[in-house]
Protein backbone atom coordinates (compact mmCIF):
# COMPACT_ATOMS: atom_id res chain seq x y z
CA UNK A 1 0.00 0.00 0.00
CA UNK A 2 1.25 3.60 -0.82
CA UNK A 3 2.09 5.91 1.93
CA UNK A 4 -1.13 7.97 0.35
CA UNK A 5 -3.24 5.43 0.82
CA UNK A 6 -2.07 4.35 4.10
CA UNK A 7 -3.10 8.41 5.03
CA UNK A 8 -6.20 8.80 3.41
CA UNK A 9 -8.66 9.89 5.95
CA UNK A 10 -12.45 8.12 6.62
CA UNK A 11 -15.16 8.96 8.99
CA UNK A 12 -18.68 6.68 9.10
CA UNK A 13 -21.72 8.47 9.68
CA UNK A 14 -24.55 6.22 11.42
CA UNK A 15 -28.57 7.58 12.01
CA UNK A 16 -28.18 6.24 15.47
CA UNK A 17 -27.03 6.01 18.26
CA UNK A 18 -24.05 3.47 19.23
CA UNK A 19 -23.21 3.05 15.41
CA UNK A 20 -26.55 1.53 14.91
CA UNK A 21 -29.05 2.15 11.58
CA UNK A 22 -28.26 3.07 8.26
CA UNK A 23 -24.48 4.65 7.46
CA UNK A 24 -22.27 6.69 5.36
CA UNK A 25 -18.83 6.30 4.84
CA UNK A 26 -16.92 9.47 4.32
CA UNK A 27 -13.12 9.55 2.89
CA UNK A 28 -13.12 13.26 1.52
CA UNK A 29 -15.44 16.55 1.71
CA UNK A 30 -19.00 16.28 0.99
CA UNK A 31 -20.86 19.81 0.78
CA UNK A 32 -24.51 17.51 1.00
CA UNK A 33 -24.84 14.39 2.84
CA UNK A 34 -28.59 14.56 3.04
CA UNK A 35 -28.92 12.41 0.46
CA UNK A 36 -27.12 9.78 1.76
CA UNK A 37 -28.96 9.85 5.60
CA UNK A 38 -31.34 11.50 7.15
CA UNK A 39 -30.17 12.44 10.68
CA UNK A 40 -26.83 11.31 12.15
CA UNK A 41 -26.42 10.25 15.52
CA UNK A 42 -23.08 8.86 15.96
CA UNK A 43 -19.96 8.50 13.96
CA UNK A 44 -16.61 6.86 13.71
CA UNK A 45 -13.31 8.52 12.57
CA UNK A 46 -10.94 5.33 11.57
CA UNK A 47 -8.52 7.93 10.00
CA UNK A 48 -7.99 11.44 9.88
CA UNK A 49 -9.63 14.44 11.38
CA UNK A 50 -12.89 16.24 10.00
CA UNK A 51 -15.38 19.14 10.63
CA UNK A 52 -18.57 18.22 10.49
CA UNK A 53 -21.09 21.27 9.91
CA UNK A 54 -24.78 21.64 9.69
CA UNK A 55 -25.74 23.58 7.09
CA UNK A 56 -24.91 21.93 3.68
CA UNK A 57 -21.94 23.91 1.89
CA UNK A 58 -19.57 23.69 5.20
CA UNK A 59 -22.01 25.84 6.79
CA UNK A 60 -23.28 26.42 9.96
CA UNK A 61 -22.03 25.23 13.59
CA UNK A 62 -19.22 23.15 13.30
CA UNK A 63 -17.42 20.67 15.14
CA UNK A 64 -14.02 19.67 15.27
CA UNK A 65 -13.74 15.63 14.90
CA UNK A 66 -10.84 13.52 15.46
CA UNK A 67 -9.65 9.64 15.29
CA UNK A 68 -12.24 7.62 17.86
CA UNK A 69 -15.78 6.53 18.37
CA UNK A 70 -18.05 8.77 19.14
CA UNK A 71 -21.41 6.82 19.99
CA UNK A 72 -24.08 9.73 21.08
CA UNK A 73 -21.79 12.51 19.94
CA UNK A 74 -24.37 14.66 18.24
CA UNK A 75 -26.23 15.17 21.55
CA UNK A 76 -23.63 15.30 23.86
CA UNK A 77 -21.76 18.18 22.04
CA UNK A 78 -25.87 20.18 21.96
CA UNK A 79 -26.03 19.20 18.08
CA UNK A 80 -29.14 19.25 15.78
CA UNK A 81 -29.17 15.32 14.38
CA UNK A 82 -29.25 17.44 10.99
CA UNK A 83 -25.13 17.44 9.37
CA UNK A 84 -25.10 18.31 6.33
CA UNK A 85 -21.91 18.48 5.31
CA UNK A 86 -18.32 17.38 6.41
CA UNK A 87 -14.77 18.73 4.86
CA UNK A 88 -11.82 16.62 5.82
CA UNK A 89 -8.40 18.44 7.43
CA UNK A 90 -5.04 17.50 5.73
CA UNK A 91 -1.99 16.65 7.97
CA UNK A 92 0.26 19.84 7.31
CA UNK A 93 3.57 20.06 7.58
CA UNK A 94 5.77 22.98 8.25
CA UNK A 95 5.44 26.19 9.46
CA UNK A 96 2.33 27.91 10.66
CA UNK A 97 1.29 31.63 9.92
CA UNK A 98 -2.31 33.79 10.34
CA UNK A 99 -3.08 37.31 10.73
CA UNK A 100 -5.88 38.58 13.09
CA UNK A 101 -7.21 41.61 12.41
CA UNK A 102 -9.63 43.58 14.65
CA UNK A 103 -12.34 44.57 12.16
CA UNK A 104 -13.42 43.29 8.79
CA UNK A 105 -11.45 43.30 5.68
CA UNK A 106 -8.42 43.12 7.22
CA UNK A 107 -9.10 46.72 9.27
CA UNK A 108 -8.29 48.26 12.83
CA UNK A 109 -5.12 46.81 14.90
CA UNK A 110 -3.79 43.26 12.82
CA UNK A 111 -1.40 40.97 14.75
CA UNK A 112 0.58 37.96 13.14
CA UNK A 113 0.22 34.44 14.68
CA UNK A 114 2.80 31.67 14.25
CA UNK A 115 1.79 29.70 17.05
CA UNK A 116 -2.07 28.63 19.67
CA UNK A 117 -3.28 32.33 21.38
CA UNK A 118 -5.84 31.18 24.01
CA UNK A 119 -6.41 34.37 24.27
CA UNK A 120 -6.30 37.39 22.27
CA UNK A 121 -7.73 40.10 24.42
CA UNK A 122 -4.69 39.14 27.25
CA UNK A 123 -1.98 38.80 25.09
CA UNK A 124 -2.42 41.78 22.61
CA UNK A 125 -5.08 43.36 24.25
CA UNK A 126 -7.31 43.07 21.17
CA UNK A 127 -11.29 42.48 21.91
CA UNK A 128 -12.51 41.18 18.83
CA UNK A 129 -11.38 39.68 15.68
CA UNK A 130 -13.83 39.91 12.37
CA UNK A 131 -10.99 38.80 9.38
CA UNK A 132 -8.15 36.64 9.10
CA UNK A 133 -5.41 36.28 6.30
CA UNK A 134 -4.21 32.36 6.90
CA UNK A 135 -0.51 32.43 5.33
CA UNK A 136 0.25 28.95 6.26
CA UNK A 137 -1.10 25.82 7.78
CA UNK A 138 -4.71 24.66 9.62
CA UNK A 139 -6.02 26.26 12.24
CA UNK A 140 -9.12 26.54 14.62
CA UNK A 141 -10.73 29.63 15.56
CA UNK A 142 -12.84 29.46 18.44
CA UNK A 143 -15.83 32.06 20.30
CA UNK A 144 -14.38 32.05 23.61
CA UNK A 145 -10.58 31.79 25.28
CA UNK A 146 -9.06 29.06 26.14
CA UNK A 147 -10.11 27.16 23.40
CA UNK A 148 -14.33 26.61 24.24
CA UNK A 149 -16.77 27.48 22.87
CA UNK A 150 -18.05 27.54 19.09
CA UNK A 151 -15.63 26.89 16.69
CA UNK A 152 -14.41 27.63 13.10
CA UNK A 153 -12.22 26.14 10.70
CA UNK A 154 -9.83 28.04 8.01
CA UNK A 155 -7.15 26.87 5.96
CA UNK A 156 -5.03 29.07 3.87
CA UNK A 157 -7.01 32.18 2.20
CA UNK A 158 -8.05 35.25 2.93
CA UNK A 159 -11.76 35.68 5.74
CA UNK A 160 -12.50 39.23 4.58
CA UNK A 161 -15.78 39.31 6.76
CA UNK A 162 -17.02 36.01 9.16
CA UNK A 163 -20.14 37.56 9.49
CA UNK A 164 -20.82 36.83 5.75
CA UNK A 165 -19.65 32.96 6.51
CA UNK A 166 -22.81 32.71 9.07
CA UNK A 167 -21.34 33.65 12.41
CA UNK A 168 -22.72 37.00 12.64
CA UNK A 169 -22.89 37.02 16.15
CA UNK A 170 -19.68 35.51 17.12
CA UNK A 171 -16.42 36.89 18.08
CA UNK A 172 -13.12 34.55 17.89
CA UNK A 173 -11.07 35.26 20.94
CA UNK A 174 -8.38 32.21 20.86
CA UNK A 175 -6.65 30.25 17.77
CA UNK A 176 -5.28 27.05 17.80
CA UNK A 177 -3.42 25.26 15.49
CA UNK A 178 -4.05 21.48 14.16
CA UNK A 179 -0.89 19.43 14.62
CA UNK A 180 0.65 16.35 13.90
CA UNK A 181 -1.21 15.39 17.61
CA UNK A 182 -4.59 15.84 16.50
CA UNK A 183 -4.57 12.98 14.03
Amino acid sequence: MTSTGMNMSKIIFYEEKNFQGRSYECMSDCFDMSSYLNRCHSCRVERGCFMVYDRTNYMGNQYFMRRGEYADYMSMMGMSDCIKSCRMITMHRGSYRMKIYERESFGGQMYELMDDCDNIMERYRMSNCMSCNVMEGHWLMYEQAQYRGRMMYVRPGEYRNFMNMGHSNMRFMSMKRITDSCF
